[in-house]
Order: structure tokens, then C-alpha cells, then sequence
């Protein structure tokens, strides 16, 4: 069933797996348990700071970039923090990590704290979130292989998206139930469930680099693994395309105030995103084998930005909200692109790679919140939504026609494990 644990229940080998199956390997399951509980709290905090800061500032550019730092620290967190992700065993660094997390969103809990500490609490939030979300990733390759590797990818993608539809859906009405503050100690909460969780069912490994020698391998050579070897390169530019489709996130608070509503309509503008692509993850694995998966990557990357376009027509909420909705649906492609783009790194720099990919993923989506607010500033919310899908098709169309032409693509995803040697055989180029 594409695992490399022994599953909780016996299957015929000869059955395809499904998401009951990857969800009986008993590692995989409570990192994923652990990982849904505390992103449905990061999406408490998102609403939370956003109707705070914009209730405060009535600035759409002011919450956009807050909102931003909740992304876009994450670069320098790869740079000075990304080698831990191979460095340190992963579970005390998943352990330490959720810890420490929980301790910086209790003080930013604290009613009396001004928003300029907030916000550096929150950068600091992130940098600790960047080794620990690469060594997660890594961790789940490890428990997973195959065809169990890509559902375990999906649901992964899928149920994140679920906690965050649902986190938004109700991180308006509980902002305006019991306040920013207290929902912000929700989320600290959350990361000492995930600390205890991973701690009691997971169990200890060494590092991946345990035994390579120290001075190997630093995040200059993760960079130069990426950005010098083709097929890596093409892949982080498709996924580094979110940067520009999460724009209109970061823009609900000022969209719902253009719609005349409130902080429970920018609940539901933040849920719609998520919604689509918890939908799209699922049907994407589910009904399309996988060459037609592939070959749809690029397709779905072009059309992630054309319903945004339609938001310059300024429609209603309810257009808005499927407008929104299919976006994040197109955005399922991403399942594609996780899977490869972590099978084709090696083992020992497989931390440091996923660090460097999530860590410039987060750090476009932080810029293209900051370009999100500008333009909402310079003209209004709903030019600058409609902007943001017309860029996204613009750099979306040479990738896309780029994977077509490339012979890099994977035709099947491999049965047995990822190779532990190099795994990336083209030339740089």
C-alpha cells in the first residue's frame, strides 16, 4: 500500500491504496492529526490579526502586511534555520519547535501587547515554523512511499485546506464571540496538542545527515541543488505561483468592507480559497491516474488566475465567494508537484530542499500580499484582486509551456522507496 510502516489493517498488495489505507500506517496518522489541529488554530490567528489590525488602521495596505508577516519571514528562516531540518532529530525538532510556537503565540495573546510587538512575535513565529515544516515533510516521505505517497499528499493538501476552510469560516463569528486575544490563545494551544501528539506517536530517528560530514552540504548548496538542476527549478516556479493567487486572502477584510460586511463576511471570503482547493486535492488524485495528472499541471496553473480576472467587474458576494472557490480548485496541481519535486531529491539534503521550497512559497506569497495591499491603495480592492489573476496567468503560461516541451517530467511515480542516494540524473541547466 505504499508505506513503509506496517499498517494497522492488512491489504491484499495487489489492491490499490486508498486514503483508509494511508491512514492506518499509525505514524502517518497522528502527524497528520497533529498538523490539522494546529493549522485550523494559525487560521483563527489569521482572521484574528487581520480584524484587529484593520479595525485598528482601517488600512487595507497596513493588514495586507501583517498578514504578510505571517509568510514572509520564512525566507531568512530558510537561510539562517533551514539546515536544522536535516540536522537534528526530527522529532525533537518537531517537538521543540511546536513548543516554542506555543510560547510566542501566548504572549502575542496578552491584551496589553501593542501591535508592533505582535508583529515581531509573529516573525519569529515563522522563522521557527520554516525547519519545522521541512523536516515534517521529509518525515512523511519517510512513513510513506508509492502511490501512498501521493494520497498521502493529497490528504495532507486536502484536510489542510479543510482546517483552514474551517478556521476561516469561523474565525470571523469567533473573533467577534471572544476577541482577537483570546483567539489567538486558541492557536498557542493548539501547537502544545500537536508537541504532545508527536511526541507520544512518533517515534525517535536519527537525523537524515547523521554521519554526513558537517561541512557538506550547507543551505548554499541546497540553493545550488535547486536552482542549478532544471526539473527542480521548473517545479518551484509552479509552485511558487501561490504567491500571487493567495493575494486575494490577504485582501478579504478591506473586500468584505467594499461588500458593506463584516468581520463574519471576511470569515467566509477567507474559507472560499480553501475550499476549492480542499475539493480539487481530492478529486485530482482520486479520479485522474497519473499521467493525466501530470499533464495537467500546467493547464490548472494558467487557470488558478482566470477567475480572479472577473473580480474586476466588481460582482456580489456570492459570485465572489465561487469565484474564489474555483481559483483554489485549479490550484490543485500543487498535489502533483509536492509529490515530485520531494521524490526527486536526496535523502540527505531532503530537509534543507523542501525548507528552501516552502520558505521561497511562503516568501512569494508574502510579496505578492505587500503588491496586493499597494494596489488595493492605489486603485481599489477589486482592481487589485483582478490584477493579481491576470499576473498569475502571465507567469503561469511559460512554465506551463515549458513542461509540456520538457522530457524532465515523471512518467509513473515510483512503487519502492525514494532512492537514499541522488535521485535528480539530468544535467543542470
Amino acid at each position: 500500500m505504499g508505506a513503509r510502516q506496517e499498517a494497522d489493517g492488512a491489504r491484499s498488495a495487489t489492491s490499490p491504496p486508498t486514503f483508509g489505507d494511508v491512514l492506518r500506517v499509525r505514524e502517518f496518522r497522528w502527524l497528520w492529526f497533529a498538523d490539522i489541529q494546529s493549522m485550523f488554530g494559525d487560521q483563527l490567528a489569521r482572521v484574528a490579526l487581520s480584524v484587529l489590525v484593520f479595525s485598528e488602521t482601517g488600512s487595507g495596505i497596513l493588514t495586507a502586511g501583517v498578514y504578510a508577516l505571517t509568510y514572509l519571514p520564512a525566507l531568512l528562516g530558510s537561510i539562517l534555520l533551514g539546515t536544522l531540518a536535516d540536522r537534528l532529530p526530527v522529532r525533537r525538532l518537531l517537538v521543540g519547535g511546536d513548543l516554542l510556537r506555543a510560547g510566542l503565540l501566548a504572549l502575542m495573546a496578552l491584551p496589553s501587547m501593542p501591535l508592533a510587538v505582535v508583529a515581531a512575535l509573529l516573525v519569529v513565529s515563522v522563522l521557527v515554523g520554516t525547519p519545522w515544516r521541512a523536516a515534517e515533510t521529509a518525515l512523511v516521505a519517510e512513513v510513506l512511499d508509492g502511490e501512498g505517497f501521493v494520497l498521502g499528499t493529497s490528504l495532507r493538501i486536502a484536510t489542510t485546506q479543510g482546517s483552514q476552510l474551517l478556521g476561516f469560516a469561523v474565525g470571523g463569528a469567533a473573533v467577534a464571540a471572544v476577541g482577537a486575544h483570546t483567539t489567538l490563545a486558541v492557536n498557542a494551544a493548539t501547537f502544545v496538542v500537536s508537541a504532545v501528539l508527536i511526541r507520544l506517536h512518533v517515534r525517535a530517528r536519527p537525523a537524515a545527515r547523521h554521519g554526513v560530514p558537517t561541512g557538506s552540504h550547507g543551505w548554499v548548496d541546497g540553493l545550488t541543488l535547486v536552482f542549478r538542476t532544471r526539473r527542480l527549478r521548473s517545479l518551484v516556479g509552479l509552485a511558487w505561483l501561490a504567491g500571487v493567487f493567495v493575494v486575494p486572502e490577504g485582501l478579504a477584510a478591506p473586500y468584505a468592507d467594499s461588500l458593506g460586511g463584516g468581520a463574519r463576511t471576511v470569515g467566509l471570503l477567507l474559507a472560499a480559497g480553501p475550499a476549492g482547493v480542499l475539493l480539487g486535492s481530492l478529486l485530482f488524485v482520486r479520479l485522474l491516474p497519473h499521467r493525466l495528472r501530470t499533464a495537467l499541471v500546467g493547464p490548472l496553473a494558467v487557470a488558478a488566475g482566470v477567475p480572479l480576472l472577473f473580480c474586476g467587474l466588481q460582482p456580489g458576494l456570492e459570485v465572489t465567494l465561487l469565484l474564489w472557490a474555483v481559483s483554489g480548485l485549479c490550484s490543485a496541481y500543487q498535489v502533483q508537484i509536492v509529490v515530485e519535486y520531494v521524490l526527486a531529491v536526496p535523502r540527505p539534503q531532503r530537509g534543507q530542499a523542501i525548507g528552501i521550497a516552502s520558505a521561497g512559497l511562503l516568501a512569494a506569497q508574502g510579496v505578492g500580499l505587500l503588491v496586493g495591499g499597494l494596489a488595493a491603495e492605489l486603485w481599489n480592492v477589486s482592481v487589485a484582486v483582478a490584477a493579481a489573476g491576470a499576473l498569475g496567468v502571465a507567469l503561469a503560461a511559460p512554465l506551463a509551456l515549458r513542461r509540456a516541451r520538457s522530457t524532465d517530467v515523471v512518467a509513473e511515480v515510483p512503487v519502492a522507496s525514494p532512492p537514499r542516494g541522488p535521485a535528480v540524473t539530468e544535467q543542470p541547466g
